[in-house]
């Protein structure tokens, strides 16, 4: 009986100590404050999640690109990574907002696993001008705006890679990175090879 009441008055005690974590705590709350999501509801929006809200899904192609190009279409908001066989991985992506937006060729230049994330100059004063600061670098993990895998596109500063807010795919809400729900990304990622074609259309 004693020990019953024990455990008791310790299952009291941790509920009335337990305090919700400040908002900077939170993860996403980074990622919340420089792509465009403040407004989002956490209730209506899970924060932690690695599924997206549209599903991959094997598609027909026919296009002038060979086995293992991944095509950006901005337009449509997809991302094809081509299979052979007149066939091609279809995924959901969220793109760059109006200003961020961009075309052009290049190659896979590297691939990561909960990459880092150093904000890039431009992005600190843009966002230190609307009063917000960002950390000077992040290391890799759940809460990382680039989720769970990277892949670096040639040498610019974009990438495509995952996110933990799946909510943001099929939007045009980033700085210009091609992002991805962690599922599809990893999915992506174990497919694609350091020098594969990256081609982003609008």
């Amino acid at each position: 009986m004693l020990r019953i009441i024990g455990l008791a008055l310790a299952m009291v005690t941790a509920a009335v100590s337990f305090q919700p974590a400040a908002a900077q705590d939170r993860p996403g709350f980074l990622q919340s404050l420089f792509e465009g999501n403040q407004n989002r509801s956490s209730a209506k929006h899970p924060v932690r999640s690695d599924k997206s809200p549209i599903a991959r899904k094997v598609v027909r192609y026919d296009g002038p690109y060979g086995p293992g190009t991944i095509i950006v279409n901005t337009s449509e908001r997809r991302l094809y990574y081509t299979l052979g066989n007149g066939k091609a991985m279809r995924y959901g992506v969220g793109v760059g907002r109006d200003g961020f937006t961009w075309a052009g060729t290049n190659r896979v230049s590297r691939k990561a696993e909960w990459p880092g994330w150093t904000p890039p100059p431009q992005m600190i004063r843009r966002e230190a001008a609307k009063g917000r600061k960002l950390p000077p670098y992040m290391a890799g993990g759940p809460e990382n705006p680039l989720g769970a895998r990277a892949l670096y596109i040639g040498s610019t500063m974009y990438r495509i890679h995952g996110t933990n807010q799946p909510w943001t795919i099929g939007q045009a809400m980033s700085s210009g990175c091609i992002r991805m729900a962690n599922d599809d990304v990893v999915h992506l990622y174990n497919q694609v090879n350091v020098g594969d074609k990256v081609v982003v259309v609008h």
